[in-house]
């Protein structure tokens, strides 16, 4: 065991299989039949070290075990989950403004197997009671929502998914242990994609996927079936990436604050959707669920900025920035902007934008570890020389 009580991370090693005697990190995986030699395609040290240290962040405040298995990626993880929970017949009910790759995975993949799905703003609770159905399985939600960050209830949705028997599965990639602990707020399963806030610096894919033994053995029946596990050197950087996620994630969520207010001011700007600001919707529900520290209470570093003048303007506004970096990926040590209708968001229509809660001008902003100065002096820079010319 490491210094902080987690599972150490052995060296990197590309054998392909090898012996599990009774004192290996084999001990902590679920109960299963395990033969004498194991193939790194199901299990290896290095990927269970890093499941289980997120496991044991994200149940460090519960009395039961927490357990936890790693994946090639977010999706992978995700896919996963619902393979194990769902059959033909049975119904998911999903945010409206859910990632895109979720949402074509259960419209186009899981759809074409009988697995039904309803999309709704599980922030409005009435919404999500009313699509809930005798065979739902699972209600899905992500902590803090990416790109609106909308704040879901977890504790009021746990209570609705538990009164018809189906599972409450939390996406918090946004919002890591650091920020909020799901489980902590009743819900079932908590997973990650780990490129981002997890592992620190997007130099490593992943998913991890957190909960009590005997949903996480079921999960890892399946994950053997189909694939999706997660090769010795991505585990290994992203263990390694868990030992700064603290100072890290509390200095992005700091500047992310500041950020957030200064760009509500300029002229140019029509909204900006942080919940640390108090006119955003989900504050109060932040204010209840996230980890606070010196600083105040950690909002998650996902900024989604609209200014004036639609769809044309949000998308030279990216260009026109310096500091931050034009790349979908959140989560990482640099700053990275994002015009969602031109990229994450390209095959929504507007109808569908409008249904997620998406403008077409709205770029998001993922706050990294530069300096907060500067990157407010980026944004409005870019958005004056766009004032300037009368577009913004």
């Amino acid at each position: 065991m490491g210094y902080d009580g987690w599972p150490d991370a052995p060296a990197a090693d590309e054998a392909t299989s090898w012996e599990l005697g009774e004192n290996t990190r084999a001990v902590h995986l679920p109960a299963a039949a395990y033969q004498p030699s194991v193939t790194a395609s199901c299990d290896h040290p290095a990927a269970e070290a890093f499941a289980a240290a997120v496991a044991a962040m994200e149940g460090s405040h519960l009395a039961q075990p927490t357990m936890g298995q790693a994946f090639a990626s977010g999706m992978a993880a995700i896919s996963t989950v619902f393979w194990t929970f769902t059959q033909a017949g049975t119904h998911v009910v999903a945010p409206a403004s859910v990632h895109p790759s979720v949402h074509g995975f259960l419209r186009k993949v899981a759809a074409r197997f009988g697995l039904r799905s309803d999309f709704v703003d599980v922030t409005d609770l009435r919404q999500v009671q009313t699509a809930l159905r005798p065979e739902t399985r699972i209600v899905y939600a992500e902590t803090l929502a990416n790109p609106t960050a909308a704040v879901a209830d977890l504790p009021a949705l746990a209570g609705l998914a538990h009164t018809i028997g189906a599972l409450l599965v939390v996406d918090s990639t946004l919002a890591p242990p650091v920020v909020c602990r799901p489980l902590e707020h009743g819900a079932d399963l908590v997973l990650h994609s780990a490129a981002g806030y997890i592992g620190g610096h997007c130099a490593a894919g992943g998913g991890v996927v957190a909960g009590r033994p005997d949903l996480i053995g079921m999960i890892r029946d399946v994950r053997v079936d189909i694939g999706g596990s997660l090769a010795a050197d991505q585990a290994i950087l992203l263990r390694g990436g868990l030992e700064t996620l603290p100072v890290r994630v509390r200095r992005q969520c700091a500047t992310a604050m500041l950020f957030a207010a200064a760009l509500a001011r300029h002229p140019a700007v029509r909204a900006v959707e942080y919940p640390g600001l108090a006119h955003h919707r989900g504050y109060e529900v932040a204010r209840r669920l996230f980890d606070a520290g010196p600083e105040g209470t950690r909002c998650g570093a996902i900024v989604t900025v609209t200014p004036h003048g639609g769809r044309e303007v949000g998308h030279a506004f990216t260009g026109r920035l310096r500091i931050a970096q034009v790349a979908e990926s959140p989560g990482g040590a640099h700053t990275t902007v994002s015009h969602l209708a031109s990229t994450a968001y390209r095959e929504f229509d507007e109808a569908a934008l409008a249904a997620a809660g998406i403008d077409p001008e709205a770029v998001r902003f993922s706050i990294g570890l530069e300096d907060g100065e500067d990157i407010i002096a980026d944004a409005h820079l870019a958005l004056d020389s766009l004032r300037q010319e009368g577009k913004a």
